[in-house]
C-alpha cells in the first residue's frame, strides 16, 4: 500500500512538471519581448526580463522534481529532526518520503501561480494572481511545523 501510495504521488507530481511545461510552451508565443520577472510585496512587478525567462520555472521544477526522487530514493543519507533507532527508522523514512511530495506539489502550486500570474501580468497590470501569493507562502512555512510535530509524535 505504501508503494502504491509513493508513486501515485510520484506520477501526480511529475503531471504538475508536465503541465507547467505544456502551459508555458503554449503561451510563449503570446508574450511580449518583456515581460514581468519579479514582484514586490504588493503584487506589482518591479523587474522585467526578455520573454526567454518564462523558462526558468519549468528548468527550476525538472531539477527539483530530480533533487527530490534522489533523496528519497536514499533515505538513509537524509538528516532527521529525531534520533533514528530500529523502532522508528521505517516510520521516519516513510514521513520524510510523503513530507517531501507534498512539499513538491506545494511548490509546483507556487510556481504554476506564479507563472499564470507573470503571464497574465505581461498584458495587463491590473490582475490578481488567482491564489494570493501571501497564502501560498504561508501555507508552506506552517507546514514545517506540522512536520516536525509528525515525526516527533513517531520518534
Amino acid at each position: 500500500m505504501e508503494n502504491v501510495l509513493l508513486t501515485i504521488f510520484d506520477v501526480f507530481n511529475f503531471g504538475w512538471v508536465v503541465f507547467l511545461w505544456w502551459f508555458t510552451m503554449k503561451n510563449y508565443n503570446d508574450l511580449p519581448q518583456r515581460m514581468p520577472i519579479h514582484f514586490d510585496l504588493n503584487g506589482k512587478a518591479d523587474r522585467y526580463g526578455h520573454k526567454i525567462y518564462a523558462f526558468l520555472m519549468p528548468f527550476l521544477c525538472i531539477i527539483m522534481y530530480a533533487l527530490f526522487l534522489l533523496i528519497t530514493k536514499h533515505p538513509e543519507d537524509s538528516n532527521f529532526p529525531v534520533e533514528l533507532t530500529e523502532q522508528n527508522k521505517e516510520a521516519q523514512f516513510l514521513i520524510m518520503k510523503i513530507v517531501l511530495r507534498v512539499l513538491f506539489m506545494l511548490i509546483m502550486i507556487v510556481f504554476l501561480n506564479t507563472q499564470d500570474y507573470m503571464f497574465r501580468y505581461s498584458f495587463d497590470e491590473n490582475v490578481k494572481p488567482r491564489i494570493s501569493m501571501m497564502l501560498t507562502i504561508l501555507t508552506i512555512i506552517g507546514f514545517v511545523p506540522l512536520i516536525l510535530i509528525i515525526t516527533h509524535i513517531f520518534k
